[in-house]
């Protein structure tokens, strides 16, 4: 399918729309950084302020409520300051129409089935560079997990490897769940920024957007979240691990013109984040820096998928992201 551009022949009825704005609105990009991230900012300070951290109790609400910051952060800025403002703003997000309806539903499974294994491979990639054992036959990490849960009951009747496979299967119904969370953060990140960034040109677009989405984690890995590093490194790795996995769910939002894809395909990330888990051998001391959904040996998987989607051209076809409108 050819990229709509400009200088493509259309009936004197109509006037084309380019598949991106022609020039970063860098105002309106500026306020929804700062916006995104101050919010996000305000929204952890309680967990700042007592001191407990990831502990305090409000943790388990305030993260998912961060989640929505940078989705306010684009919708202020495309209603305020983004100017000229998008003739249709569903339409610019990637929100509707869904068009190609088809491309759209496949794309959307694509993207919730890979990033699933994406995570999975990389715990199959640290147990082959030696970093970690598994127990693929009696799971006795996921085991010994289930009885400290319940120390005083009786055995359960039903096998650990099936409530393993369950734990699998469900995965699917997780995404879709945790994409209503992460559809908060997807508006801003690949819904606005990375399109907005898109003059800039598909790389610089993909890296810089997902940069920012890493940075925007500050608050919460500054307080041991995802690699238990609160410091600059932690920053950094999420910055890194951000990039990476930016650069792919960008690609499925520049590949179909819908955020849809990258929403979902966020949220079955968020749902096999725990695979490891399910399949270490009791007693495994896990990395995170290493092991985690983010960690290096995580990169070294999406570099690789990157890179074939590279090779094979998947990066230059891109439809236009809005509709021809009348002239």
């Amino acid at each position: 399918m050819s990229t709509p551009t400009l200088s493509d022949p259309q009936p004197s009825t109509t006037v084309a729309a380019p598949p991106f704005p022609d020039r970063v609105p860098w105002t309106a990009v500026a306020v929804f950084v700062i916006l995104a991230c101050g919010l996000a900012w305000l929204v952890a300070l309680p967990l700042w302020l007592d001191g407990s951290g990831l502990a305090n109790p409000l943790a388990a609400l305030l993260l998912p409520v961060m989640m929505f910051t940078p989705g306010i952060a684009a919708l202020f800025v495309m209603l305020a300051v983004q100017r000229p403002r998008p003739r249709s703003i569903p339409e610019y997000l990637g929100l509707w129409p869904l068009r190609p309806l088809k491309r759209t539903l496949w794309m959307t499974v694509f993207g919730l089935l890979g990033s699933a294994l994406l995570v999975m491979v990389g715990v199959f990639l640290a147990a082959a560079l030696g970093l970690v054992q598994l127990d693929l036959v009696t799971f006795s990490g996921f085991a010994q997990v289930l009885q400290d849960a319940n120390p005083a009951g009786s055995p359960s009747s039903i096998p650990v490897g099936l409530i393993v496979l369950l734990q699998l299967l469900t995965i699917p119904v997780a995404a879709i769940f945790n994409g209503l969370f992460a559809l908060g953060e997807e508006i801003g990140w690949r819904g606005w920024l990375l399109p907005s960034l898109r003059p800039l040109g598909t790389w610089p677009a993909l890296l810089i957007s997902g940069a920012v989405w890493g940075f925007w984690h500050s608050p919460v890995i500054l307080l041991g979240y995802n690699f238990a590093q609160p410091n600059l490194l932690g920053v950094a790795l999420m910055i890194g691990g951000c990039m990476f996995y930016g650069v792919l769910i960008g690609w499925l939002r520049l590949r179909t013109g819908s955020v849809w894809p990258a929403v979902f395909a966020h949220g079955a990330f968020n749902a096999a984040a725990g695979f490891l888990f399910l399949v270490a051998v009791d007693g495994t001391a896990a990395d995170p820096v290493a092991l985690g959904p983010l960690g290096w040996v995580a990169w070294i998987v999406m570099a690789a998928v990157i890179a074939v989607l590279a090779l094979t051209g998947q990066f230059r076809i891109q439809p236009a992201l809005q509709r021809r409108a009348p002239r």
